[in-house]
């Protein structure tokens, strides 16, 4: 395989972005340089305000890694605007970096700032120095050879899932279910759901989704609604209150509080 020469920023982002296989966001990338070759690629978010220097330290040690690396490029992406006569984006940053490097023998020997739309370089003036637009990327003869080899940059290094379709199953589900058991009476329906949710609590495995469904659906079992209508009469005052069969239910009657069974009626 023949070598690849980094000529322009766009061929530098295309490599970062074909070796990383996503187009990084707010981050920070740093290549070793060994005698004109590239070395490792390292990749990291950027810092919080405040954590400039204990971050370049941290990086500028998994560079050294690279025993051979006498210098350093770097790519910071960012989409922080970079303004004429103002400090560069993360300023802070790069410096503290600078300080790391030279710590261990190394140097930065270039680097970019990439924004949303635009890549330059990073010590130029933003104003004066050259600029160009990130789509030139999409024409690198860089990014040509490693789209023939079969490789593609993502948009980013978030796994994207597709929509569940299972939570709308599992409700049509419990619907249809509850529909099954109006053939039962409501004792039945009740003595169900409780065996079932006995026999899921001592069992060393988890449920069948199944079992779950069969389960939600007995607890959700509209007895009420399946009530007769019948009443229980309070046999300290005769005044008759609303019972529902096979509940056992507490009524505050006026003269004592009493337990009304609604299969025994008082």
């Amino acid at each position: 395989m023949e070598p690849l020469t980094i000529k322009t920023p766009a061929d530098a982002l295309s490599f970062i972005g074909h070796t990383l296989g996503f187009w990084p966001r707010e981050s920070l990338v740093c290549i070793t340089l060994v005698d004109n070759h590239v070395g490792a690629t390292l990749r990291v978010d950027l810092p919080k305000p405040g954590a400039e220097i204990s971050y370049a330290q941290t990086i500028a040690g998994y560079l050294a890694h690279d025993a051979k690396a006498a210098s350093v490029v770097f790519a910071l992406y960012t989409s922080l605007p970079a303004e004429s006569g103002h400090t560069r984006p993360h300023a802070a940053t790069i410096a503290a970096l600078t300080g790391a490097l030279a710590e261990r023998g190394m140097t930065i020997r270039d680097g970019l700032l990439v924004g949303d739309d635009v890549v330059s370089q990073y010590d130029g003036d933003p104003e004066v120095g050259p600029s160009q637009p990130l789509t030139l990327t999409q024409s690198s003869q860089i990014n040509a050879e490693f789209v023939y080899r079969g490789s593609t940059i993502a948009p980013t290094n978030r796994i994207t899932l597709p929509a569940s379709t299972k939570e709308t199953q599992t409700a049509d589900a419990v619907e249809s279910c509850v529909k099954s058991l109006q053939s039962l009476n409501v004792r039945d329906a009740m003595d169900r759901a409780r065996t079932l949710w006995t026999e899921m609590l001592d069992a060393k495995s988890f449920p069948t989704d199944e079992r779950i469904i069969s389960l939600i659906a007995g607890l959700q079992f509209p007895t009420t609604e399946r009530s007769t209508a019948s009443a229980a009469s309070c046999s300290a005052c005769g005044i008759k209150w609303p019972y529902t069969s096979s509940v056992v239910r507490v009524d505050a009657c006026p003269s004592r509080r009493e337990i009304v069974n609604s299969d025994t009626p008082s």
